[in-house]
This record gives structure tokens, sequence and C-alpha cells, in this order.
């Protein structure tokens, strides 16, 4: 049964348009909490900074008249003990306040913001000493230390606002860094790795927007407790000094003068408990306004298509969750350890482990250059892994144990400059899930222009018409408007799509497609494979296609990588692998093709599971299911060998196999 001619009927519609999700600040405007404390915030900031055109009086002008007078038309809000004008001296007093706060805000958000995005998104020795300082800096009496910095620089309330700063960091710091860890896995990331882009860029375009509501709601609590230390010290005398005007200095007087005018402290502090209640209020305000822009109810309710259920892009059996085994080091390598040198990509002996436990071991296979090459076996056999690993991609934070990835002749494994170099232009990755594969936070046309401008160094008009280009390209109807929209406005083929034409937007020489078309029904799934193969005759770039499905393997690929349990089982011409499979792991996932069943028959089925890391036996880890399987098969490993010219397989009863031309 061939996909590709499943159905004749393009599936071209464009999905309903869903109206675009309202900018963070609109949200917060929208709840009444939010809007008054902005508009406070706002009409302080105006005051204080206008406070010479507001008021008739200097803050420091006496009127020996009208000393401790209430609210008159002369002095709207008062005068203190020495007839000075309440309201002048507030406002002036509200500039300290407020350049406080910017500076301990400023110093809180540069080591915070920055030390926790390098921390989460670095990780290694850069994670360790941050986490450790930030640990430190808790463990300080942050109060104490200001004081102490007060006592050696008396009066300078610049110093001490500074230090605050560095001091509270460590809060957002971990905050952050516990976001970053999370944010890095997601498949977005990976893609824009993939696509070229620096670790810099990474950070500010990708990882520092979906965090910007969390750094307003940090920096919003911590300015409200920068104003009540600051008024704190103030109160205390430690602040401005005397005759300046501070709100901490103000409230100090109007307390001692509370038995003759209780009005005085209305005045004083009531600025102060409106703006720390203000700043509290529009921290939760932003923090509701982030949830509503990121829910998928919100948006399914407002018309929006939610997205797909995320899978991880690299089957999640492949992660082992217990200790392994230890596998003998007498595993045979494959027969051909040097690498071709005419092959595009060239993989020899490559062991992948995750957490220190074995989930790949000695795969080796070439792909030349316009090839199509499919790897196939069940989840769980490390056919993802191997792919990311290709790339340096490694997840779970998993690494590269041993082994080469020589494409074009230089060897990606442990280069960060060779990966950096080949990523986007050399090898592309499409993943699976295609919804977790663009970042949600922009509109899918500024994602295609930040890959295309990375690569092609053009101006923005050029990268605009060339995400147009690349979008027809991938024969999405439409590409101007399509390119305005935002990853939960596609349906999952136009968003497959999208991340096709992201992967070809450096040109590559060969992609890495990893199971396209499972998260899409059978009519797209045939529409995405034929775009593959027409942009493979096009191109002419070599494709990494990995797969459970035989049927897409008959139909794009040149030749067949079969892995189970870590291993590669089988390699071999696609017509040689279909007409006489030389591994029974092979000849079952063939007679296992659901395209073959015939009606009314059960399907034929493999007993049993792949093997866990930790489960792996010493002699072929295929034994446990197989029923050619002997003593010979379980007392050594089996070496990968040649049976015949151009076959491979890790099989002692190959010969067998090769006489009797089992077929599924």
């Amino acid at each position: 049964m061939n996909l590709l001619t499943a159905t004749k009927r393009p599936r071209t519609a464009e999905p309903g348009k869903a109206p675009r999700r309202p900018p963070l600040i609109r949200r917060v405007l929208r709840r009444p909490a939010g809007a008054v404390s902005l508009c406070w915030l706002a009409l302080l900031t105006a005051a204080t900074l206008a406070a010479l055109l507001i008021t008739r009086y200097g803050p420091l002008d006496q009127d020996l008249g009208h000393v401790l007078a209430g609210p008159t038309s002369d002095h709207l809000l008062g005068t203190d003990n020495l007839g000075r004008d309440l309201l002048s001296r507030v406002l002036f007093g509200g500039r300290s306040t407020l350049l406080a706060v910017g500076e301990a805000l400023v110093v809180f958000l540069l080591i915070g913001v920055t030390a926790g995005l390098a921390s989460g998104f670095l990780g290694g020795w850069v994670d360790w000493l941050t986490v450790r300082t930030a640990d430190l800096l808790f463990a300080l009496p942050g109060i104490v230390i200001v004081l102490v910095v007060l006592s050696v620089f008396p009066g300078n309330l610049h110093a001490a606002m500074i230090t605050f700063g560095a001091l509270g960091s460590p809060g957002i710091i971990r905050i952050l860094r516990s976001q970053t860890l999370g944010i890095r896995e997601e498949l977005y990331v990976a893609a824009a790795k993939v696509a070229g882009l620096t670790r810099a860029q990474i950070l500010r375009r990708h990882i520092l927007p979906r965090l910007i509501s969390t750094v307003i709601v940090q920096a919003a609590l911590f300015a409200a407790i920068v104003v009540t230390v600051q008024a704190g010290l103030g109160f205390l005398g430690l602040g401005a000094q005397p005759p300046n005007p501070s709100w901490g200095g103000l409230v100090a007087d109007a307390s001692q003068a509370i038995d003759r005018a209780p009005w005085m402290l209305v005045p004083t502090g009531v600025p102060l408990v409106l703006t720390v209640t203000a700043l509290a209020l529009l921290g939760d305000a932003v923090r509701d306004a982030a949830v509503e822009g990121w829910s998928v109810s919100k948006l399914a309710a407002a018309g929006a298509a939610p997205p797909a259920a995320a899978a991880s892009p690299t089957e999640q059996a492949d992660a082992p969750d217990a200790f392994a085994l230890e596998v003998s080091d007498a595993v045979a390598a494959p027969p051909a350890d040097v690498p071709d040198d005419t092959a595009l990509l060239s993989v020899r002996n490559l062991s992948i482990a995750i957490g220190g436990i074995p989930v790949v071991q000695g795969v080796s296979f070439d792909i030349s250059a316009g090839e199509t090459v499919g790897m196939v076996g069940e989840s769980g056999c490390g056919k993802s892994v191997t792919s990311l690993g290709i790339l340096g991609l490694v997840p779970g934070g998993g690494q590269i144990t041993g082994g080469q990835v020589l494409f074009d002749g230089t060897d990606l494994v442990g280069s960060a400059d060779a990966l950096a170099g080949v990523r986007g232009t050399g090898i592309a990755y499409v993943s699976q899930e295609p919804m977790v594969a663009l970042d949600p936070a922009f509109a899918v046309g500024r994602q295609l222009a930040e890959a295309v401008r990375r690569h092609r160094r053009c101006d923005r008009r050029t990268a605009r018409a060339r995400v147009t280009e690349l979008l027809s390209m991938v024969n999405i109807p439409d590409p101007e408007g399509v390119a305005r929209r935002y990853p939960h406005q596609l349906s999952g083929g136009m968003a497959q799509r999208v991340a096709i034409a992201l992967a070809l937007a450096g040109e590559p020489k060969l992609l890495i497609a990893d199971e396209p078309t499972t998260a899409l029904d059978v009519t797209v799934q045939a529409e995405i494979l034929a775009l593959l193969h027409t942009l493979q005759a096009e191109t002419g770039m070599a494709v990494l296609l990995v797969t459970h499905d035989w049927g897409v393997v008959a139909d794009l690929c040149h030749r067949s990588v079969v892995m189970y349990a870590g291993q590669v089982v089988e390699q071999a011409d696609v017509e040689q692998m279909f007409t006489r499979p030389l591994h029974p792991y092979t000849a079952g996932l063939l007679a296992a093709n659901p395209h073959l069943a015939a009606e009314g028959e059960p399907l034929p089925t493999i007993a049993g599971t792949v093997p866990a890391p930790r489960d792996w036996p010493l002699g072929c880890r295929f034994a446990a299911r197989c029923d050619l399987a002997d003593e010979s098969c379980t007392t050594r490993p089996v070496p990968l060998t040649e049976p015949a010219p151009d076959r491979l397989t890790r099989c002692v009863h190959s010969p067998r196999l090769l006489l009797e031309g089992t077929r599924p």
C-alpha cells in the first residue's frame, strides 16, 4: 500500500483565523487592580518629576505663621512643625524614594536576570557557581549589611540601595534558573539551536520573552520592599539628612507631632501605603494576565485551536529511569570502523549515555549526498536519541561517550564550534511535534525571518521576501497571511509545513526528520511525505528519516537502518530488506506492517517489549523475543557482520536466514 497515493484530494483549506492575543500591558489594564495600580504609579512619578510646577513652595521654604496647619488654599496638604508645605515635601521626598527604587531595581534585575538565565541555560560549572553564590547571599542578613554600609558611608543612600539590590537578587536568580531549566528543554529551543542561532540570541529572543511576566512580577514585589526599607531608613534618620525631605523622615516628624496635629500623618503616610499597595497589586495583576495569556482554555474560548498534546521529540523509553547493567567492553564493533570519506555523513561507533546509563551503543551508518536513509525500530530502541546525538542535542543532560560523527569530513563530537558551523546550514532538524517546535510567543514569520537573517546576513526586507518564498516552497496558501499568525493559530499540518520551512531556511545539505507525520492525520501525512519527496528532488539534500512505518520507508528511502535496544541490528537497501531480511527482528517488524495485513485476520505481532537499558543482556538483546534463539545467542555479545555484499546484520543465524531467503 503506497502512502503517497492514499488520497488524491489535497488538503489546502486554511484553518479559521483566531483573534490575536492581546499584549501583556493591555491584559493588565483590563483588570481593575492593575489599571488603578498603574495609574497611581504613573501619577506619582509624573507629580514628583513636575513638583516645581505643581507647588508654589520649595521643600525648605518656611511659613512660620502657619505651623502645623491643616489644609488651606495656600497649603493644600497643610504644613509641618516648621511651617514647611507638606505637599512640596511629599513630592520632593518622593524623588529620593523613586531614585532609591530605581537604583535597587537596576542592580536587582541586572544581577538576577543575567545570573538566572546563565545558570539555567548553560548549566555545568556556571550553574554550580551561581547557585552556591546565591545560597551564600541568602544566608547574609540583608538589613544588617545595609546598616553597616550606612555606617561606613554615612547618609549615602545610593550605596545602601545598590547593596540592597545585590543582596535581594538571589530570589529572582532561583526563580529564573528554575524556569529556564524547563524552557531550555522545549523543542523550539532545540530547533533554534539547529537553525544555527547563538546562545545569546536564543536567550534574548526565545527564553527571556517567556520570562518577562515573571521578571515584572518579581520586580514589582521587590520595589515594594525597597520603598518600605527606604522609608524605614528615613524614619531612623539614616536616609536623606534633615532638612532634606524623605517619606520616612516625614513619617518620623508626623509621629512626633501626632498629639498636636494628627492630620500631618495622613499626607505623609498615605502616599507610602498607597505606593507599596499599588506595587503589590501590580505584581498580582501581571501574574494573572500572564496566566491568561498562556492558558489553552482561554485561547480556545477566543476561537483559537489549542495546540496538540506535547509529545517528547525523543522517545521517552530512550531515557532510562533506573540503573543499567554494565555491558562488557567486548561488544564487537561494526565491520567498517574507518569512516567513509565519500559519504556526506559518516557515523562510527556512536555511543550515548543519559545519567551515566548507556542508551545507544556502537551505532554506525553512512548517508551519501542526496540519499534518503530510513531509521526503523520500536519506541525505546534509541532512534531519536541517535538522531539528536548527531546534532549534539542529547536529551536529559545526556552525553556522547564514544564514537565519531563526521559531516563533510569534520568530526562534530565534542566540538561546539563545528556543531555551530553545521547547524542550520549543514544539518537541519524536523521533529514529530510541530506545535512545540515553534516558539509560541512569536508569529511564525518572525521566527522564519530570524533564521534567514542568521544565515544570509540580509536586511529585514530581504528576509521577509525569503520567508514568503520558504512558505510557498512548502505549499502553504496565503504565505503572507500565515507569516503573521502565531503557532496556536495553525493546524497541525500547517505547523509542520512551517517547521519544514524553518529547517530549509539555511539551505541544509542533510535534513533529519524525526517521525514528521506521527501527530498528523492520514491525509496530512500523505501531503507531508509528498512534500519531503518533492523538496529533496528540488534541493538535492540528503534525508535521515526516523520512523516506525515501513510504508514510509518503502516510498521514500533508498536504504534502511534497523535499531533495537540501542544497537544497529541490520542495514541494507530497502528492496533487499523487504525481500530478504537477515535479522529476526526485522522480519518480525515487516510481518507486523499493518499495510500488509489481510482483511479479517489478526495482525502478527512480536511478543514482549524492548528491554530497558538496565535489563540489556550480555548476548543478543532480541533473544528473549526470538523464536530462533539458542545458547549461542546468549553466551556472548553478537557482533555486526556482513553475510552478503552491502548487507550488515547482528545475528548468529544470518547464514541460515540468507540461505532460506526468509520473508515476512
